[in-house]
C-alpha cells in the first residue's frame, strides 16, 4: 500500500491512523499525540478514531503539530 504522508509517498505498515501515527512517532522521537492532529484526505479525524479509522492505497495524511507563537 502506498500512501502520501506529509506530501511524500511512502510504502507504510500499518493499516489504521493510530498504526501510521506510531511509525511517524518514532521518528518524530515522541510518543504522546498531544498537540498533534491528523488529517486524513483533507478531514482531520479525532484522536479518538484513528484506531479505528483505516487507510487505503492512494489517501494522503498530514500529520500536523501545533506550535505556539505568531
Amino acid at each position: 500500500m502506498r500512501l502520501v504522508i506529509n506530501g511524500e509517498q511512502r510504502e507504510p505498515l500499518g493499516a489504521t491512523l493510530n498504526d501510521i501515527w506510531e511509525e511517524e512517532a518514532r521518528e518524530l522521537q515522541t510518543d504522546s499525540p498531544s498537540g498533534f492532529a491528523i488529517a486524513l484526505n483533507g478531514r482531520v479525524v479525532p484522536k479518538t478514531r484513528w484506531r479505528d479509522t483505516p487507510v487505503s492505497d492512494g489517501d494522503q495524511i498530514n500529520i500536523i503539530r501545533a506550535m505556539a507563537g505568531g
